[in-house]
């Protein structure tokens, strides 16, 4: 009787201890371009372009609606018969647009190239990637997949796709 109970005490002891020796690997998904734009929206750097895009255009709105003044001054130079008026306006003009062009090349140029920096900023990845290394470990994913870029994955439990947790994490890091 005593050799029984410890056959089945030592099969029991054994599966226990296979069982908590197996470990379950489970996975997350998540829609990056979808973090990206959710959150990166909300950046501070996008909020900086975003300002510096719209004075620039501000910039050149008021330098067109001068153009368009002087080009209407101009206009009734011409028509009251005043040449050397007429003349000087024209120079005023070819100035000043040609000032615009100028200013409008370089100010496209500088926003593209802070626009592109921004969509490939290593400090933006970075904190990406920390929050999604934070959330799998504190729940016990073993690997996340890029939802959007992994034409492997054929269907998915929406319990697995941490999505809108990270992007609420990262929204609450960066208002502190």
């Amino acid at each position: 009787m005593k050799k029984k109970f410890f056959i089945i005490l030592i099969i029991f002891l054994g599966i226990g201890f296979s069982a908590s020796g197996q470990q379950l690997t489970r996975f997350a998904v998540v829609d990056l371009p979808r973090v990206y734009v959710s959150f990166f929206r909300e950046s501070r750097a996008v909020r900086d372009f975003e300002e510096q895009s719209a004075k620039v255009q501000s910039d050149i709105d008021k330098m067109t609606a001068e153009i368009q003044t002087l080009k209407n001054q101009q206009i009734t130079a011409d028509f009251q018969g005043d040449q050397t008026l007429s003349l000087q306006l024209d120079s005023e003009i070819n100035r000043k647009t040609e000032y615009l062009k100028e200013y409008y090349k370089l100010k496209t140029q500088e926003l593209e190239t802070k626009k592109n920096n921004l969509a490939s900023s290593n400090s933006f990845l970075e904190q990406v990637y920390d929050e999604i290394r934070f959330i799998a470990e504190s729940e016990g994913y073993s690997m996340v997949l890029n939802l959007k870029e992994n034409t492997g994955i054929l269907w998915y439990s929406p319990t697995v796709d941490i999505t809108d947790k990270l992007i609420q994490n990262l929204m609450a890091k960066n208002q502190r």
